[in-house]
């Protein structure tokens, strides 16, 4: 299955690692070919994160392993896109 796209919530101490120790680890796996790193909340010891990465036959396991091995935590995948095309989420109307 052809990967395209992985939105995951990740947190990190406040101090180690930093963002740019995350965004190289992610970069460094095969087949992606850009990330997004958002900060969604600040507290005393750590920061969470969203993590957007897209690329090409995405290894979700080797994703996260990444991002474990600098430090970081991987709390939950939150959006996985795959197919020969990304398809956006449509709200639904009720």
């Amino acid at each position: 299955m052809n990967v395209r796209r992985v939105v995951l919530d990740v947190d990190k101490a406040i101090s180690r690692p930093t963002l740019l120790e995350i965004a190289r680890a992610i970069a460094s796996v095969t087949g992606v070919l850009g990330l997004n790193i958002t900060v969604t909340e600040i507290d005393i010891e750590t920061v969470g994160t969203d993590v957007t990465i897209e690329g090409e036959n995405l290894d979700v396991d080797a994703l996260i392993h990444a991002i474990e091995s600098v430090g970081a935590v991987v709390h939950s995948i939150d959006q996985i896109l795959a197919g020969s095309q990304i398809v956006e989420r449509v709200a639904r109307k009720r």
